[in-house]
C-alpha cells in the first residue's frame, strides 16, 4: 500500500528527467495561453449581444450624428461603430471632393464608399480572428505534445528497471502509469482549445454575416438616402395596399350600384 501510494504526480516530477519537465511547463503554458483567449473571447461575445440592439438604436436616430453617438454609447469600440464611423467618413469627403451632378461622379462616390467599408470589415474580421490559430495549434499539437512525454517517460522508467534488474509487474506498472499521465494531460489541454476553437468560429461567422448586411444597408443609405426595406416591410407596404385599394374600391362600386 505504501508502494502504491509513493507513485503519482509528485513522484513523476521528482524522478523524471529534464525533458519530461520541458514537456510538462510547455503543456502548462499551453492550457494558461488557451483558457486565457476562451476567457477573453467569452467576455467580448457577452459585450457582442447588446450590438443588434445598438444598430437598431443607430436606424432609429433621426440623423446621422445621432445615430453615431447612439452606436458610441451602446457598443463602443464594436465592429458595427467602426463600420458606420468609417462609412459616414467616406460619404463625407465623397461630399466634399466629388462632383455628383455627372454620372462618373455618382459611380466614382459609391465606389469610394464601398471601399471604404470593405476595408472596415476586413480589419474587423482580422480582429474576430486574432488568436485563432493559437488556439487551433494548442488543440492539434497538445495530445502529441503529451504523447512525446510518455514515450519519453516510458522509455525512462524502462531503462531504470532494466538497470536495476527487477523486471517484475510491480516495478513496471508504477512508472509506465506514471508516464501516461502526460498523455492525459495532453488531452486535457487539447479538448478545451478545439471546443472553443469551434464555437468561436461558429460566433464569428453569424457576427460577419450580421456585419455585411449592415454594410450594405449603410451602403445604400449614403448612397441614396435611406436604409433598404426588409423583405417583410416590403410584403407589409403591399399588404397596407391591397387594404387600402380594397376600401377605395367598395365605395365606388356601392355609388356606381346606386
Amino acid at each position: 500500500m505504501d508502494s502504491s501510494q509513493a507513485f503519482g504526480l509528485a513522484h513523476l516530477w521528482a524522478q523524471s528527467d529534464f525533458i519530461i519537465r520541458a514537456v510538462g511547463v510547455i503543456l502548462l503554458l499551453m492550457s494558461i495561453t488557451s483558457w486565457y483567449l476562451i476567457l477573453m473571447r467569452a467576455l467580448r461575445q457577452l459585450r457582442a449581444r447588446r450590438h443588434a440592439e445598438a444598430v437598431e438604436a443607430f436606424w432609429a436616430a433621426p440623423d446621422l450624428d445621432s445615430g453615431l453617438k447612439r452606436l458610441n454609447q451602446q457598443a463602443p469600440d464594436s465592429p458595427f461603430e467602426a463600420l458606420a464611423e468609417q462609412g459616414a467618413a467616406a460619404a463625407q469627403h465623397v461630399r466634399r471632393h466629388t462632383r455628383n451632378d455627372t454620372l462618373g461622379g455618382t459611380l466614382d462616390a459609391d465606389e469610394v464608399i464601398t471601399r471604404a467599408l470593405r476595408k472596415s470589415i476586413a480589419l474587423s474580421t482580422a480582429a474576430l480572428e486574432s488568436g485563432l490559430t493559437v488556439l487551433a495549434s494548442i488543440g492539434s499539437t497538445a495530445p502529441f505534445v503529451g504523447l512525446f512525454g510518455t514515450v519519453w517517460g516510458i522509455y525512462h522508467a524502462l531503462v531504470n528497471i532494466s538497470a536495476s534488474g527487477m523486471a517484475t509487474l510491480d516495478k513496471v506498472a508504477g512508472p509506465v502509469g506514471e508516464a501516461l499521465i502526460m498523455t492525459a494531460f495532453g488531452l486535457f489541454v487539447a479538448i478545451p482549445a478545439v471546443l472553443a476553437y469551434n464555437a468561436i468560429t461558429r460566433a464569428n461567422r453569424v457576427e460577419l454575416s450580421e456585419l455585411d448586411a449592415f454594410a450594405h444597408d449603410l451602403h445604400a443609405a449614403f448612397s441614396t438616402g435611406s436604409r433598404i426595406a426588409s423583405a417583410t416591410a416590403r410584403h407589409d407596404d403591399k399588404d397596407d395596399g391591397a387594404r387600402l385599394a380594397s376600401l377605395g374600391a367598395t365605395p365606388a362600386a356601392n355609388h356606381g350600384a346606386a
